[in-house]
């Protein structure tokens, strides 16, 4: 038998054997089956999007990331200006209101005019504020609502009765009670605008109307509290009903893209600006409530034109177009409001009134057919004319030179940006009818004094006029043509003052009453005084001629150079000076000599502020343009109370007065009684500079003080001296504004005694050729004239005395 043999074992090496696997047979497709199935080639669409897969994801997240940042960037500018100051609006600037009350000098006339510059409307009917109706020489007015800045005044319905040129009584129609006095609201003279040039009046959405908010929605935007921003629905509807009338009735644009595109963007037509007004809109309606929307938009759209002035808002057009407060006005005006949304200029209240008529009537069916009114008053409302108030442009600043010196005193305190963005009121001193005399009075007399003069060419002129009182202004003019932007010669005009700085050199003279009284004899001859460089000054009279020895009032009366300069070189340049300080010169003050005869450069603003304090009895009080300032919700800001303190001697400037009285009824400005009734006693001095180049005159009445200069611009002879050129401007505005003459009223230092023209010695006023003059108490003289010891002086002395006593 054979033997089978066992396999041997491997060599060990130290570790466990592995234990190996039996393989499993391999199975071979068949080759042919194999090359039919071969690997197949990626389709082209597959390769493409193999390769832009990575790139366009990347882009899409570029775009997303752009996309969102750019959301996040109108959103912020949504809520930056939506949440924050959404309008700049201007400054109201207002003249002083006028008052009313029995014995006041207006007529019939004058209140009409009044009235006129007011945008009040005749109105038989009276049928709301701000109608007037003449009847049987009185005139019934119902006052419009106004906010003063001392109280808020609701709406008046008075009868006015007139008694020749004054009020003769005001009656309140309502109660038949007699009114003491009535306040008309003030005129508006100007506005501080932004650089945009818009205006609006702003409203609150609980305030307006409820009719406007009726057909806005029922024409501009149906679905308004439903939509999100933007209306698919509202398009289509639009579509089909312009569609079905032939014409555009409808927008398909909502209120809140309206809104967008007035207040964030442009009217640019643009698929860029179209996208980002829908996107806008979209991000409003879902930051803000829809009463927010809606009563920005009623704010801010756009809805006419005055000048280069936008007017936004339903608020100002309602003033705009019928002078009447939004809240007031009635359907058919409402209705006539809402038709200027589809287009200002296209329906134009006043330049197309039969369109937009049309427009209107339309607008009324809109709001009938969404039930908003019913038959009647849609027949009624369509029934009524558009008696829309004829256009009355409001310049931005009616009298410019006067708005200059109200923006320059406000600039002190308020920043540019609030004077013109933040709605404040501003009340100033000017009165219209003062400010147009004014106007007037330059304008004829500079063309009577170029015709009669023929040296008189070219000139030019410069005025402010202030109540004595109170050193309020109430006319300024800063150059022949009133409404002449640009050089403001009552401000800026720095010219020698000539003979009006007289009255100081001898006030201050006359503050020393043991050297100088109103009679003192004072010499009136030539005089030499050293000047610089071995110099000397010699100065003569504007007549050339020495006067001798004069009393020294009428030194002043006359406007002798000579007797000025000895009066002024004795008491002092310097004290002079100290006087001008005292009152309210505050410019450089140059101590030369021939500043005692007006080589002092002065604004005519400077040298109104000087006689103001004369003619204030010695107190400065601050030439005031501004009474308050409110904000636009109507708030108090600030007020400028009338403020004095005494500066000068009350004796010497009383005497100072007197002699001025002097100079207009005996010295150089009497031929202003050619013209004023003889019982208007006033007070002023003339002034006149080298080669007549610079004709002056200062003066006042019992109400008002005016400074005039004329000259040329060039600094060419203008022709005229003061009485021969600004006298004549002053007096022709006295004789239209000034109804009380000068009254002084005498200090307790000072008396006055009876003078003896011949000898100067006390009198009485029994005896012949004398005049009372006023002395500082101690001053007069002692000695008696010859006359008062003469026996029939004696016996009509004895039979006064023994009347007073007994009778």
């Amino acid at each position: 038998m054979t033997e089978i043999k066992k396999p041997k074992k491997p060599a060990t090496t130290g570790r466990p054997a592995k234990s190996v696997k039996k393989a499993a047979p391999v199975k071979r497709k068949p080759r042919a089956k194999a090359a039919a199935k071969g690997k197949q080639k990626p389709s082209l669409v597959n390769r493409i999007w193999s390769l832009l897969k990575i790139p366009l994801l990347k882009f899409c997240a570029v775009f997303v990331f752009v996309f969102v940042c750019y959301l996040g960037y109108l959103d912020y500018t949504v809520r930056e200006q939506f949440e924050g100051k959404r309008w700049s609006i201007p400054a109201r600037v207002y003249a002083s209101p006028v008052e009313i009350y029995a014995g006041l000098k207006m007529n019939t006339q004058q209140l009409l005019v009044l009235l006129k510059k007011l945008h009040y409307r005749s109105d038989a009917g009276l049928s709301s504020q701000a109608r007037y109706a003449v009847k049987s020489g009185a005139i019934s007015l119902k006052t419009r609502q106004f906010v003063f800045w001392d109280k808020a005044q609701e709406v008046q319905h008075i009868r006015i009765s007139f008694s020749n040129t004054e009020v003769r009584s005001i009656t309140d129609v309502e109660t038949g009670r007699e009114l003491t006095i009535v306040r008309l609201d003030p005129v508006q003279i100007g506005s501080f605008y932004p650089a945009h040039k818009e205006d609006r009046v702003l409203v609150r959405l609980e305030d307006v109307p409820e009719t406007l908010v009726q057909g806005l929605l029922a024409t501009e935007d149906r679905d308004f509290y439903q939509h999100i921003g933007i209306s698919f629905k509202g398009i289509v509807r639009a579509m089909w009903v312009n569609l079905r009338e032939g014409k555009l009735v409808q927008g398909g644009s909502t209120i809140t893209q309206q809104l967008v595109k007035n207040f964030y963007l442009t009217s640019e037509r643009s698929l860029k600006r179209k996208i980002n007004e829908a996107f806008m809109a979209l991000i409003l309606e879902a930051r803000f409530s829809k009463d927010e929307i809606l009563e920005a938009y009623l704010n801010e759209v756009y809805l006419g034109q005055d000048g280069a002035h936008a007017i936004h808002g339903f608020g100002l057009a309602s003033e705009f177009y019928f002078s009447r407060p939004l809240n007031k006005l009635p359907l058919d005006k409402v209705a006539a409001l809402i038709a200027l949304v589809r287009g200002p200029t296209y329906y134009d209240l006043r330049r197309k009134p039969e369109r937009a008529l049309k427009r209107r009537n339309l607008v009324l069916e809109e709001m009938f057919a969404q039930g908003d009114i019913n038959v009647q008053q849609l027949k009624q409302a369509q029934q009524t004319s558009l008696n829309v108030m004829p256009f009355a442009h409001r310049p931005a600043n009616r009298y410019p030179a006067f708005i200059e010196l109200v923006k320059g005193q406000l600039r002190q305190e308020y920043d540019e940006t609030d004077l013109t963005s933040e709605g404040l009121s501003i009340f100033t001193t000017l009165d219209t009818k003062v400010q147009d005399a004014l106007e007037a009075s330059i304008k004829q007399q500079l063309a009577k004094i170029e015709q009669q003069r023929k040296r008189a060419k070219n000139l030019q002129t410069a005025a402010i006029v202030t109540r004595k009182e109170s050193g309020e202004i109430v006319a300024l003019a800063g150059g022949r043509d009133s409404q002449q932007v640009g050089f403001n010669r009552a401000l800026n005009a720095i010219r020698p003052i000539g003979s009006l700085i007289k009255p100081i050199v001898y006030l201050t003279a006359l503050e020393y009453p043991e050297k100088y009284t109103l009679i003192t004899p004072v010499s009136d001859r030539k005089v030499k005084i050293k000047a610089e460089k071995g110099k000397t000054w010699s100065p003569g009279n504007y007549d050339n001629k020495e006067h001798g020895d004069v009393a020294f009032y009428s030194a002043l009366v006359h406007s002798y150079n000579l007797a000025t300069v000895r009066i002024g070189m004795d008491i002092g340049v310097g004290r002079i000076a100290k006087t001008l300080r005292d009152t309210g010169v505050n410019g450089p003050i140059n101590l030369f000599p021939s500043m005692l005869l007006g080589a002092l450069p002065l604004s005519p603003f400077e040298v109104t502020q000087m006689y103001q304090t004369l003619a204030g009895d010695g107190f400065a009080m601050p030439l005031r343009s501004i009474n308050a300032v409110l904000a636009t919700d109507g708030e108090l800001l600030q007020r400028y109370p009338y403020a004095i303190r005494q500066t000068l001697d009350p004796a010497a400037t009383y005497l100072t007065n007197w002699a001025l009285q002097k100079v207009m009824s005996e010295g150089t400005g009497r031929s202003a009684y050619q013209v004023l009734a003889k019982d208007m006693i006033v007070a002023g001095k003339t002034g006149t500079t080298n080669d007549l180049r610079d004709s002056w005159f200062a003066g006042y009445t019992g109400d008002y003080l005016a400074v005039f200069w004329v000259g040329r611009d060039d600094n060419k002879p203008a022709g005229v001296a003061g009485a021969s050129g600004a006298l004549k401007l002053w007096t022709a505005l006295m004789q239209q504004v000034a109804t009380q003459p000068v009254l002084l009223s005498m200090p307790d230092s000072v008396t006055s005694l009876w003078i003896d023209t011949a000898t100067g010695l006390k009198a009485n006023e029994l005896c012949s050729d004398v005049v009372a003059y006023p002395f500082v108490r101690g001053t007069g003289p002692t000695e008696d004239a010859p006359c008062v010891g003469t026996p029939m002086n004696k016996v009509k002395s004895w039979l006064n005395d023994f009347k007073e006593e007994n009778f």
